[in-house]
């Protein structure tokens, strides 16, 4: 219950394909959920599974204030769902204090989502470091904290058995176990994370501070599991309440779906934080094709003897000074049949370069990723730092190498 999602989320650099064409293009941002704003430039969606919740905190809401205000008869559920909103307005703004956090440390932030059981801020990048993200997890529970303050000093004035009353008591004591909740110590939670930033500020390494966070995180998935249903039922039987099979039931199945969410979020965590450590493998120089230089006048089949002869799998048109103007696509070589290929220059299966075309070949890791996925294309031009040309990239190459670490960090 919001806590923010900052693993960085490395997937293919140029997402999903288009059928037929072979162009990369983006997937579809919302995902099937509703999208309700972009406070500082950044999405809020609302997940189908907010309705849900909604109307299970409704009829819940509305339970406690048949027995408070029973005067209120069936308007009780409005009040009750006014209640709810509040209560993910709460979130949202939680949600905010990661954003803003994660956008004064120039950290891009995908979107918000609220969702089951709270919220989630994707943020696309690692902090760079321990401190940046210890205050980066903080946030989100301090404002939590704060708007519990600001909801009891506005309690005071008012008669505690009203619906103002009960309304703000409501919320004082929902945003104080979000932020009592977000600050235990294990991930995906907040709490979770600044347990991280601690182990790495001390051990230098990231990478232990994952590890050790994640392992608390299923610690305590197992603990909320196992401790949840026999607190309640502990407390029950302490006030000489007899516990019905139906509450019992009901505390297991909500103890069951925390657990699971918070052993699943530490697992992603941990899983994320090794792909992470293997992606330095991901070298624009290892992965990039030996290219030959041609005109774009020159026909593909005496391109491709050059290329052959050369021992090299790319071609790079260039102009009448030898500086490169465009690459000529895989894609567009495939289709053409052997007999035309004489007649086919291979300027007119060739992509203009534009500066984002352009790949350092010094890039790697993240930084490689990243800008593959800001510039998407099939085919980009590899250049040493003095401008030479070193080769060209090719998505597919990047795509089955980053499938291979993958499959190397869940083996």
């Amino acid at each position: 219950m919001g806590d923010t999602d900052n693993s960085g989320k490395p997937t293919q650099p140029t997402g999903e394909k288009s059928p037929g064409n072979g162009r990369p293009r983006r997937p579809r941002e919302g995902g099937g959920n509703i999208l309700m704003g972009r406070p500082f430039g950044v999405p809020v969606y609302v997940a189908p599974s907010w309705f849900l919740v909604a109307a299970l905190i409704t009829w819940v809401f509305g339970g406690q204030l048949d027995r408070v205000l029973p005067e209120l008869g069936a308007v009780r559920y409005l009040i009750a769902l006014f209640f709810a909103v509040a209560f993910y307005g709460s979130v949202l703004v939680h949600e905010l204090a990661h954003t803003v956090a994660a956008l004064r440390f120039k950290l891009p932030v995908r979107r918000i989502q609220l969702q089951f059981f709270g919220g989630v801020s994707e943020i696309e990048k690692e902090s760079e470091t321990p401190g940046r993200e210890f205050v980066l997890a903080f946030v989100g529970p301090l404002l939590s904290l704060v708007l519990g303050g600001v909801f009891y000093l506005a309690m005071q004035p008012v008669e505690p058995r009203s619906v103002p009353g009960v309304l703000l008591a409501g919320l004082m004591i929902s945003n104080l176990i979000v932020a009592a909740f977000n600050l235990l110590p294990g991930l995906p939670l907040d709490g979770g994370r600044m347990l991280r930033a601690v182990v790495w500020k001390f051990s230098g390494d990231p990478m232990t501070g994952t590890v050790a966070a994640a392992w608390t995180g299923r610690g305590l998935a197992v603990a909320v599991l196992i401790g949840l249903p026999l607190a309640t039922h502990a407390g029950g039987l302490s006030r000489g309440e007899g516990v019905s099979n139906l509450n019992s039931l009901t505390d297991a199945l909500l103890a069951a779906i925390l657990a699971a969410i918070i052993w699943t979020g530490a697992g992603n965590s941990l899983r994320m934080a090794r792909l992470r450590a293997r992606l330095p493998d991901l070298r624009a120089r290892r992965l990039t094709r030996r290219a030959v230089p041609v005109t774009a006048d020159t026909p593909l089949s005496e391109a491709l003897r050059r290329a052959n002869e050369a021992g090299a799998r790319a071609l790079v048109v260039v102009d009448g000074q030898g500086d490169p103007t465009a690459v000529v696509r895989e894609s567009g070589i495939v289709p053409v049949p052997e007999h035309r290929r004489p007649w086919v220059p291979v300027g007119t299966l060739a992509q203009d370069l534009t500066d984002g075309m352009r790949v350092s070949a010094e890039l790697a890791g993240e930084q490689l990723i990243d800008h593959l996925k800001e510039n998407p294309a099939t085919e980009y031009l590899v250049v040493e730092e003095t401008g030479e040309i070193y080769g060209v990239l090719s998505t597919s190459d990047v795509e089955r190498a980053f499938v291979a670490a993958m499959a190397k960090q869940s083996g």
